[in-house]
């Protein structure tokens, strides 16, 4: 989906590739592109319009393209305009690195390249009638489970790290691990492109407990939509990065600096985000389980720097198309699209 932000006369609309009109005051006109996974739109449309009202953002047009973070990735490979690409996982960032498209040291900042954070959460029916309390639960016979495919998705991969963490992080051995995913992707009933397409799926009625971020089970409640969630006691830190590409108009740089400052996180906190910096007012988010403690600490937090080396290391480990873990675990359950 391409969509156009005219931050200035702050209109967002569906768009074929026009322009969506003159920005307002008649000054000369800079039009960013972002190129983003699907799960952050919002909080960015938020980002934008509070930019605008600050004399860097003022005027500043946006094209956006958002959808599967790793057929995103490989989109702006093969030419996709962007400016600013904004990924759910961070090998879909050294893709481009390798293309040329990304410099090196993008991800050399305080906060190591990552705009944006949340943790994985299990989400249920309103009443939580299958009485899900935890990851064990979600492997039983019977329940069915709606998480994206970790070949186009990024939040379905975050999404498999957390239920192999749940195992291998509290001294079980690689080959529990293994055995676990493969129970859950026994269990699994639908796997969309990308984390908002399985959010769709699940509040259209598919499945008993939908793996998502909890940001989208928020940002799903503040659209009006019923649904429960837990945080189960072990689960992981997501950390998406952004990135202003190489050759990108220099007002991207000045975009990254804003959605990196406190007003930018914390446009990021009131669509269901965990702020990636201190000193962020968190308060007031609704939709949370507790709008003024939205963001509750997990009993065991998994990082993908403490328990699984590297994105790089865990990406051949566990999601390479020849000899992954988890790519394997998947075509044997013949449920990949």
């Amino acid at each position: 989906m391409t969509t156009f932000v005219l931050v200035g006369g702050l209109a967002l609309a569906a768009c074929g590739g026009d322009d969506a009109g003159a920005a307002s005051g008649g000054g000369e006109e800079t039009t960013l592109s972002i190129v983003g996974f699907a799960v952050p739109e919002a909080a960015n449309v938020a980002i934008a319009e509070e930019w605008s009202q600050t004399d860097e953002g003022a005027g500043v047009r946006f094209r956006s393209s958002y959808g599967a973070s790793g057929d995103q990735s490989r989109a702006v490979e093969s030419g996709l305009e962007a400016d600013y690409v904004h990924f759910s996982v961070s090998s879909d960032v050294t893709r481009l690195v390798d293309a040329g498209l990304v410099d090196e040291t993008w991800d050399d900042g305080p906060t190591k390249g990552v705009v944006s954070s949340s943790v994985v959460v299990l989400a249920v029916r309103p009443g939580n009638p299958e009485n899900i309390q935890d990851w064990d639960d979600i492997v039983k016979p019977g329940i069915e489970i709606v998480t994206p495919n970790p070949a186009s998705s990024g939040a379905a991969r975050w999404n498999a790290l957390a239920a192999w963490g749940h195992v291998a992080a509290n001294g079980g051995t690689d080959a529990e691990a293994e055995e676990f995913v493969r129970q859950l992707f026994a269990n699994v009933v639908a796997l969309p492109n990308s984390g908002r397409d399985a959010t769709t799926s699940f509040l259209g009625g598919t499945g008993d407990v939908l793996l998502a971020y909890e940001n989208e089970a928020i940002l799903a409640t503040q659209n009006g939509e019923e649904l429960d969630w837990v945080l189960p006691e072990t689960t992981i830190l997501i950390e998406n990065p952004g990135a202003v590409l190489s050759d990108a108009d220099p007002k991207a740089q000045e975009w990254l600096d804003f959605v990196l400052s406190e007003d930018g996180q914390r446009q990021f906190a009131l669509k269901g985000f965990r702020p990636v910096i201190d000193g962020v007012d968190t308060s007031g988010v609704e939709g949370a389980l507790d709008p003024d403690d939205p963001f509750p600490a997990p009993a065991h937090l998994l990082t993908v720097e403490n328990d699984f080396e590297s994105w790089s290391a865990l990406s051949d480990k566990f999601f390479a198309e020849d000899g992954g873990i988890i790519t394997g675990i998947i075509a044997e359950s013949g449920k990949a699209q």
